[in-house]
């Protein structure tokens, strides 16, 4: 018998093509047509429609169930989640290899058996891997329940019996199906097992959270329509040199996609971060120019971070431009208005710029800041340690106002910012100054430029 010739499929739209292409002709993409056997969906499709149909009813009738929203035990999770995991919700949790991903699923199991039954499943793991984990965590209880099986039919027929109120899969990859014959991971196999766990929480009103692999880009592997189809999409950021752990919100249909939930890793697994603005500025020298304080809006909260710039005079003809935490080409755009509007030849030092703590600023707030770490590093000027500023740069030099102003200086002031530099516009009778806290208005960069000259004499180097 011949066997079937493979195609080339896209994991971003699913593209069918009879040869590999570096470019996807329907989407655009490079580099996303994979190949796999052709598949008989007529099979899965039949099944599917043999199964019976739940009545539509009039949105009147339908009522709330007695718990919509289940507290996972770290509130920082809940605060990406919207409050908590919500019932009948898909949640896909994505992070690179030893980002703590098992780790603090397990974590969250432990919290939610004592008041639902927990069933974890494991495709990567043997249960006396899961055993020493739980060990180490001191996870347990009889409403926790581990599976070691990676066929789909055989975990749903085990929900069917056990019926758990939340069901934890890691990971989505190792899932397959025996009426395809693609190997577990493929595209076919992601979106047909991912379907499944799907139509259970909907039918059956449980909770699933999926684990999912990412690629070399930093993607979530298999198809692009994976996120589409569940309810929320995490990542789990962070280096895993470094203890702290970040998990944002890329798509959230019972929440904002604003929050992040910050989490320190130690022995004991991952433990949550309720401050995290004291965390970025821990170790914050005080005596080095070229540093100065950012608060930016995650969601509903206000962080503080540490802006870092080192300017210094480069050998070559065109000058090295680094960075790290903030996005490359505003840093470039905020150079060049600096230099117009200012006169400052950064055009002839090399320019390094860094956020510490290992967080990334995009919020346009941020610009005020780094401008004055710029200028704070090329003139050597220090800017005053208890003074932060924030406001959006423009390209003619003025600074423009920014949102949330009362939440950024109640933070300020109470990490002990004594300093407040902000747009003039932003300064008014509805905004709240607490006690002993100076706040300086400024509407370009000459004031800008101005406040920092009278703050610090450039210092002696002997």
């Amino acid at each position: 018998m011949k066997a079937p010739k493979s195609v080339f499929v896209c994991t971003e739209c699913e593209y069918t093509s009879p040869k590999w292409l570096g470019k996807c002709p329907s989407c655009g993409a490079w580099n996303t047509l994979e190949e796999q056997l052709p598949q008989p969906a007529v099979v899965a499709t039949r099944e599917r429609r043999a199964q019976p149909v739940a009545p539509a009813v009039p949105i009147s009738e339908l009522e709330l169930p007695t718990y919509m929203r289940s507290d996972t035990g770290m509130g920082e999770l809940d605060r990406v989640l919207g409050g908590g995991l919500v019932q009948g919700s898909v949640v896909l949790l994505s992070g690179e290899p030893g980002i703590g991903k098992s780790t603090l699923l397990m974590q969250i199991s432990d919290t939610l058996a004592a008041r639902r039954r927990v069933l974890y499943v494991s495709g990567e793991e043997s249960r006396g891997q899961l055993k020493l984990r739980a060990e180490r965590l001191g996870v347990g209880g009889d409403s926790f329940y581990l599976l070691t099986e990676t066929a789909i039919d055989s975990i749903i027929g085990e929900c069917e019996r056990l019926r758990p109120d939340v069901i934890i899969v890691d990971s989505i990859q190792t899932i397959y199906s025996d009426r395809l014959n693609s190997a577990p991971g493929s595209i076919t196999q992601v979106r047909e097992s991912a379907m499944a766990f799907i139509a259970l929480a909907k039918s059956v009103g449980c909770a699933v959270i999926l684990v999912g692999h990412v690629n070399k880009e930093g993607g979530i592997s298999g198809p692009k329509i994976l996120e589409h189809m569940v309810d929320a999409v995490l990542y789990f950021e962070g280096d895993r040199r470094q203890a702290y752990r970040l998990i944002r919100a890329i798509k959230n249909r019972y929440g904002s996609t604003n929050e992040i939930g910050v989490f320190e890793m130690g022995d004991r697994g991952l433990a949550e971060v309720p401050n995290p603005s004291e965390m970025m500025l821990e170790g914050r020298p005080t005596d080095s120019p070229g540093n100065c304080a950012a608060c930016v809006m995650e969601g509903s909260r206000p962080l503080i971070a540490e802006v870092q710039a080192l300017v210094s005079r480069t050998a070559y003809p065109a000058p090295r431009r680094t960075c790290d935490g903030f996005d490359y080409n505003r840093m470039c755009l905020l150079l060049a208005v600096l230099e117009k509007r200012l006169n400052l030849r950064f055009s002839e030092n090399d320019v390094y710029l860094n956020v510490a703590g290992g967080m990334r600023i995009d919020e346009p707030a941020a610009d005020l800041s780094v401008a004055l770490a710029l200028l704070s590093g090329i003139t050597d000027r220090l800017v005053p340690p208890r003074l932060i500023a924030f406001g959006e740069l423009g390209l003619s030099g003025e600074v423009r106002a920014v949102s949330h102003i009362d939440y950024r200086v109640k933070e300020a002031a109470r990490l002990g910012f004594t300093q407040i530099l902000l747009p003039e516009r932003c300064i008014g009778k509805s905004l709240n100054i607490p006690k002993d806290v100076e706040v300086i208005g400024v509407k370009n960069l000459v004031d800008v430029i101005r406040v920092l000259s009278k703050k610090q004499e450039p210092p002696v180097i002997e």
